[in-house]
């Protein structure tokens, strides 16, 4: 199963209907929680997540709203008797509030930290790239290894069946018949998080043919200048990304607690947007990736 699961969507301040962010990423058999605010545990709780499927817990950067709630969610990892190695990635200048949160949780499960402070591969297949906000921060993109999908007609061509098909999917080539005679390629399923920032290229390339977009629209386009003071994206800008970078589907996220409702991002995301399909995020949603792709 890949699945994006929706925990909180407020910024810097919660609502009534809003908790601080978290988002749980199904993606076959890890779990990637990304940036936990105060709430994750409970909000957990109420999307029926086990704590036990967190694999991964990766930070966008230290501001209080995507990290706070990381003692209590390591702390029902140790309750839950998890035994499992749980991975926890962020920003090496970060370092010093990550230890204070991991110390506060008095931590007794397996975590290895794993600190980063530039961009690449920080897992397998499993990428950050650097944002620009007031403090360092990263994006996240998880992308599924490039595949080829098989032509009926010309395998039938090829006198290539039944058996043969798995053996040439596995060794590449079956007799004088090669995987590329009867194949074209096929690009992997990805998923990529853009958090706090303004317009950079790193966003950009985070955007770049993901299939889900998860972004941030902390303001309205009316907001432009605060937005840039402090670093953030218009919800203009945010389909904007998603439009330029071919993305399938835009996910809207981390709302400033001075919008009552989400009609109004929403709009304006899509009018940037061209074909992407654009989304406001609830708390509690649940967007679906399809099943992962195949030969």
């Amino acid at each position: 199963m890949r699945e994006l699961v929706v925990l909180g969507t407020a910024s810097q301040v919660p609502t009534r209907t809003r908790n601080h962010n978290g988002y749980l990423l199904r993606w076959d058999g890890q779990g990637l929680l990304f940036d936990p605010g105060e709430g994750t545990q409970r909000q957990m709780v109420h999307a029926g997540v086990a704590a036990s499927s967190i694999t991964r817990i990766c930070l966008t950067h230290v501001h209080g709203d995507h990290c706070f709630g990381l003692p209590g969610v390591l702390a029902r990892l140790a309750l839950d008797g998890v035994e499992h190695p749980v991975h926890l990635h962020y920003p090496a200048s970060g370092a010093e509030v990550v230890r204070a949160l991991v110390t506060v949780a008095g931590v007794r499960i397996d975590l290895r930290l794993h600190p980063h402070g530039a961009a690449g591969e920080v897992a397998e297949g499993l990428d950050v790239v650097p944002l620009r906000h007031r403090v360092e921060a990263f994006g996240y993109r998880l992308r599924e290894p490039e595949g080829r999908t098989l032509l009926p007609e010309r395998l039938a061509a090829a006198g290539v069946r039944g058996p043969g098909v798995g053996r040439l999917q596995r060794e590449g080539r079956l007799g004088a018949v090669r995987l590329e005679d009867v194949s074209v390629p096929r690009p992997g399923q990805r998923f990529a998080i853009v958090m706090d920032t303004a317009m950079c290229e790193g966003a950009e390339a985070l955007a770049e043919d993901a299939d889900l977009l998860l972004a941030e629209s902390t303001f309205a386009d009316g907001e432009a200048e605060l937005a840039e003071t402090y670093q953030h994206l218009t919800a203009g800008q945010a389909g904007a990304l998603a439009g330029a970078g071919g993305a399938g589907t835009l996910v809207l996220t981390h709302f400033s607690s001075r919008y009552t409702g989400t009609g109004e991002l929403l709009e304006q995301a899509r009018a940037r947007a061209g074909s992407v399909v654009v989304e406001a995020a609830e708390d509690l949603d649940r967007y679906g990736l399809g099943r992962r792709r195949g030969f």
